[in-house]
């Protein structure tokens, strides 16, 4: 269902679906019965622009934990459960704000209603989880190997096996590391499913690997206006995973606010440590709560022009460089104060 149209699901203090903003959402990778560590990184993953965590489950002492996490944060948690349902009870009890649970892995349908019942009782949504990796054979078999249509149908069955128990504070994913299959799947889905959709590529890879892969995959998903949350999924620091989805979201122009670093490719004419300083310039802006574009160019020549389209930049030459605003040149600094002359300019900005 396209955003504006699903379901509105109220996660904690946070509201999705129903055309409401899209939400950045990540994982942590402690071992969540450590509570220090876990609290520790939500925060960290909070002041980075994180709005809906998600912890993995996999014993009862990380369901007991969630009590204490949830003192000490404040954004929702989503309690990650496989195989057992009594920990998506325990998860529910220890006052998570969702959980997710994929109905295929939890076991019989007794033990699907023991969770659905909880979950009506302290009025926590479901994310319904499929997972290219864990099809059930009998889609498999029908459908000649994991295919998008495998996804939609499995997913479908999970969600009419849950409403058929009478509850529907439902969120839904499905997921794949096949990006044109994770593609096709969300549109197929998005025509047939009226609750909020997780989007999200999963098992991307590594940070090269798996930062492309999940900006080309949601990118066509956001572009045609479905989905409602989004992670993207890296084999690093979760940190890393909310810095490209803010530029996601932004590049799409599903939202604004932060400083957007623009800098051109390094050619012969450099003169400077370009790359060097372009990195320490997006590193300096992250915390700089300004809706503008910042230009960094390589030399002089072509600088004022390139960056005319930004509302600051800088240009490097031999060992100075140029200070410009809307294309004009307004300050001519030594190279070692380019950085330090830009943190002031944007400190000051609106004065």
């Amino acid at each position: 269902m396209y955003r504006d149209h699903t379901k509105e699901v109220q996660i904690g203090n946070v509201t999705i679906g129903g055309g409401n903003p899209i939400r950045i959402q990540s994982m942590t990778n402690t071992k969540t019965e450590d509570v220090e560590a876990t609290v520790a990184q939500i925060l960290a993953l909070e002041k980075a622009g994180c709005e809906i965590i998600r912890c993995a489950v996999p014993n009862m002492d990380a369901a007991k934990a969630i009590g204490e996490i949830k003192k000490q944060i404040h954004i929702p948690l989503v309690a990650d459960i496989h195989f057992d349902y009594k920990l998506a009870i325990a998860a529910i009890e220890n006052g998570a704000d969702k959980i997710r649970i994929n109905p295929g892995n939890i076991g019989d349908e007794q033990r699907v209603r023991a969770v659905v019942e909880k979950a009506k009782e302290y009025g926590v949504p479901i994310r319904v989880g499929v997972n290219s990796g864990s099809l059930e054979k009998h889609l498999v078999e029908k459908y000649h190997g994991v295919t998008a249509e495998g996804l939609v149908e499995s997913a479908l069955d999970k969600i009419q096996l849950i409403e058929e128990m009478g509850y529907n504070n439902l969120v839904v994913s499905i997921k794949s590391s096949d990006v044109m299959m994770c593609v096709k799947a969300h549109e197929l889905i998005a025509k047939k499913c009226p609750y909020p959709l997780h989007v999200g590529i999963t098992e991307a890879g590594t940070l090269l690997a798996g930062n492309i892969k999940s900006s080309v995959g949601l990118g066509l998903i956001l572009g045609q206006g479905i989905g409602d949350t989004i992670r993207v999924s890296l084999t690093g620091s979760p940190l890393e995973e909310i810095k490209t989805a803010k530029i996601i979201l932004k590049t799409l122009g599903l939202r604004t606010g932060g400083i957007e670093v623009v800098s051109c490719p390094t050619c012969g004419r450099t003169q400077i440590d370009l790359i060097g300083l372009a990195n320490q310039v997006e590193e300096m802006v992250a915390d700089i709560p300004l809706d503008i574009k910042v230009a960094v160019m390589g030399c002089v020549v072509n600088g004022p022009g390139e960056a005319k389209e930004a509302d600051i930049g800088i240009a490097g030459g031999k060992g100075e460089g140029l200070l410009i605003k809307k294309g004009e040149i307004v300050k001519k600094v030594k190279e070692e104060e380019l950085l330090e002359t830009l943190r002031q300019e944007l400190l000051h900005w609106n004065e």
